[in-house]
């Protein structure tokens, strides 16, 4: 039986939706696995208009995003604003381009960072750990729970990647943050205030902008309306899942906030609500984990991850999500890892 199709699958249409004054919703066309458009977000004010996460690398995009430009009113030399709220190519693949091609800033978390960043780019960040920092680029490196294999994304990923990286096209302009915002600051943007809320757990440098005066979030990746995001093991920090948590606490703390703008799927209310409904997903995940340690005993990643996700999906994608619950439940004292044997074995007390 086929399964529904959740909202962030659809594919992107054409439309423009004007959410709220000086918000304009757009969708642009992706094809990554689970997701079939990004919501890029028009705000418009006297200066021109700001655009958030234009989406993906390449001349498909690029079409999209100045004929979606074109529909709200505007055209890239308008654009004086480009935010990309976190560190996945379907956000920041054409804000590089873009802001390059307007003249405009282009605005990330102080902790925004890409495999094509400058190794000092990651700065001071008085808002994350240093030890939750990755040191270089830790998909070059082994798995951190063992077998000594590199970490592989999906295929559609790694081409798109290889494509990024090609010299003699130019598909991809890498983004060069000109403002990297902390927790708290003010971006003016629509004609009122928006506050950037540092979100981390999706990614570590995930940023939510909220406009208490419009009740508008702009949410990114972090709340989305059917499916929740990816909680990697790698690249993350130490405890991605509790960082994850602890953000979705903070997002439904925030007063006012009657719509959630979220980068895929429909617009949305009840923030509190969705962010519950996330946390008891993870909740009810990290209960299979105990269960599944109970029946079979020490076990590894990729045993353990097939008790969490259908045999589709299974891979490295799904032990990444899998070795961030386990790392949770040991940094909680309820979990205990053996590295002796090169593979990573856990057992669940």
């Amino acid at each position: 039986m086929e399964r529904p199709r959740k909202q962030e699958q659809e594919r992107a249409t054409a439309e423009v939706t004007e959410l709220a004054p000086g918000v304009v919703r757009t969708q642009l066309p992706i094809q990554m696995p689970g997701l079939g458009h990004v919501n890029m977000y028009v705000l418009e004010d006297e200066r021109g208009v700001a655009v958030v996460d234009p989406g993906l690398p390449g001349p498909a995009t690029w079409q999209a995003v100045v004929d979606r430009l074109r529909q709200a009113g505007a055209k890239p030399a308008d654009v004086h604003t480009v935010v990309v709220t976190h560190s996945h190519p379907d956000h920041f693949g054409s804000a590089g381009k873009l802001a390059e091609e307007a003249g405009a800033d282009l605005v990330t978390h102080a902790a925004f960072h890409h495999p094509w960043s400058p190794a000092h780019e990651h700065g001071e960040l008085d808002e994350i750990d240093p030890e939750d920092m990755p040191q270089g680029n830790p998909f070059l490196a082994p798995t951190p729970w063992g077998g000594g294999e590199r970490f592989r994304p999906p295929l559609r990923r790694r081409l798109m990647f290889r494509a990024m990286k090609l010299p003699f096209v130019k598909l991809f302009v890498p983004p060069k943050p000109t403002r990297r915002v902390r927790d708290g600051e003010v971006l003016k943007l629509a004609g009122r205030e928006w506050f950037a809320v540092h979100t981390p757990g999706h990614t570590l440098d995930h940023l939510c902008l909220h406009d208490p005066e419009g009740g508008l979030l702009l949410s990114g990746d972090h709340v989305l309306p059917t499916i929740t995001p990816h909680i990697a093991g790698i690249g993350a920090g130490r405890d991605p899942l509790k960082a994850f948590n602890d953000s979705l606490d903070k997002v439904a703390a925030l007063e006012g906030v009657e719509q959630v703008l979220p980068a895929h799927g429909h617009p949305f209310g009840d923030l509190a609500g969705r962010a519950e409904s996330i946390k008891r997903h993870h909740l009810e995940r990290l209960d299979v984990l105990r269960e599944a340690s109970r029946a079979v005993g020490p076990a590894t990643v990729e045993e353990l991850s097939h008790h969490l996700f259908r045999k589709e999906r299974w891979g490295h994608m799904a032990e990444s999500e899998t070795y961030a619950h386990l790392e949770h439940l040991r940094l909680l004292g309820e979990a205990e890892r053996d590295d002796s044997a090169g593979r990573t074995v856990y057992r669940i007390t």
